[in-house]
């Protein structure tokens, strides 16, 4: 073998050597980013945007008593606790409970941005309630910004939502109801349906204007999931509609006469504004809701429908009752899932030296979260995300504890 051609074998060997070297490292580049867990990569996460139907308010009762608290009380005083050390809230009265229907489980994280009293902007007034927007003051975000920097970093793969219900001041709405029932007589009723506070949310302008904004705060989650670097095939958007919490006047189990209604069941409405709630108010809601989803023109986007998920139930409906009526003295007695309530009573003044708030009236309590998790699991599909209508299936308990729905 010549110098030369010796010479020429070397230079070669070390160029293939040279390329084979930067391969290996443009590889392991390539293998590091892709295990980084980001868009499309990494652990799969459920997110959950908006209020308190969505949260877990009211996630500590499992079901309603007069008697001693503790009989119903299914997660303690730190139900409510979702900092890394479990001592307080992050957002001081969000109140995203532990039986939130974001854990879905089974290899599946999950992750809960929604606030109670949270509505489609942000309000940072004498409290903090993050809306679903970019809002970004000191520490304090919207909820779109706080999504859009979790996804970055996250395989998020499932977005649920659940606002509107406030921009129609539900709350303001219930207390109207409420009012009106225990301050006039049974032989002079007082409705709250058409007192003009009432009717104002429901005016064709409000209802108008109210879809806008909910389709606005939908495309605002498109938007914050796109800066994180998603492409629309890689999530899904869930949009949720709001379950009915209370039967119609004929089935309630308490009379109209008297204050039973609420001295006792904790559902202070005449069968006139029951029977309006369902048939006008929630209806109306609930369309605007899927309205707007529908006029954000998203290809990635599915409806869960829950308006009929409570039926049999729901608060003071003649189907269940309160854990003493029933014959229950414990929320963990087998078929206590099916007796008793699964909506929080609406409360008063009894919660000024009680355990309870205010602002967990009407609002899905323990059973009812874990009723709309298993819900929420089926919507997931594997990671195959699908919408539907969610109602209950069965009586008892499944495996993992959760009462029996179907998804249709």
């Amino acid at each position: 073998m010549s110098q030369d051609f010796a010479a020429r074998v070397s230079v070669r060997r070390m160029v293939v050597c040279a390329v084979l070297a930067v391969a290996s490292v443009l590889a392991l580049q390539h293998t590091s980013t892709a295990r980084a867990d980001g868009p499309g990569s990494g652990t799969p996460y459920v997110a959950t945007v908006g209020d308190s139907y969505i949260s877990g308010e009211a996630g500590r009762w499992a079901g309603s008593t007069n008697n001693d608290s503790s009989e119903v009380d299914a997660l303690g005083s730190t139900a409510y606790y979702d900092n890394a050390s479990n001592t307080a809230e992050q957002i001081s009265g969000c109140h995203r409970s532990k039986s939130a229907e974001v854990y879905i489980g089974g290899g599946v994280n999950g992750v809960n941005f929604a606030c109670s009293g949270a509505t489609t902007s942000t309000s940072d007034g004498s409290s903090f309630k993050p809306g679903l927007d970019f809002y970004s003051s000191g520490t304090k975000q919207g909820q779109a910004l706080m999504l859009q920097n979790f996804a970055a970093t996250h395989n998020v793969k499932m977005i649920n939502i659940s606002i509107g219900g406030n921009n129609f001041n539900f709350a303001s709405v219930v207390q109207d109801c409420i009012e009106d029932f225990l301050l006039s007589p049974s032989w002079w009723k007082d409705y709250c349906n058409d007192d003009s506070s009432v009717t104002s949310n429901f005016t064709s302008a409000n209802i108008s204007a109210q879809t806008t904004a909910i389709k606005n705060a939908i495309l605002n989650i498109k938007t914050a999931m796109a800066n994180a670097g998603y492409s629309a095939s890689q999530y899904t958007l869930v949009v949720q509609d709001y379950e009915s919490p209370i039967p119609n006047g004929s089935a309630f189990r308490y009379s109209e006469s008297g204050y039973t209604r609420q001295s006792t069941g904790g559902c202070g409405f005449w069968n006139n504004d029951a029977n309006w709630a369902n048939a006008t108010a929630l209806p109306t809601i609930n369309t605007a809701v899927k309205n707007a989803a529908s006029a954000t023109g998203l290809s990635n986007v599915k409806i869960l429908e829950l308006q009929s998920a409570f039926n049999g139930r729901r608060l003071c409906e003649n189907t269940v009752g309160l854990l003493e009526e029933k014959g229950l003295s414990s929320w963990t007695q087998a078929g206590a899932v099916d007796r008793t309530e699964w909506v929080n009573e609406i409360r008063t003044v009894s919660t000024v030296f009680g355990p309870y708030y205010v602002q967990e009236s009407l609002h899905p309590n323990y059973w009812g979260q874990l009723a709309l998790r298993n819900c929420v699991r089926q919507s997931y599909n594997n990671g195959t995300p699908k919408g539907g209508t969610c109602t209950i299936s069965g009586t008892g308990l499944t495996a993992g504890g959760e009462p029996k729905m179907s998804l249709n």
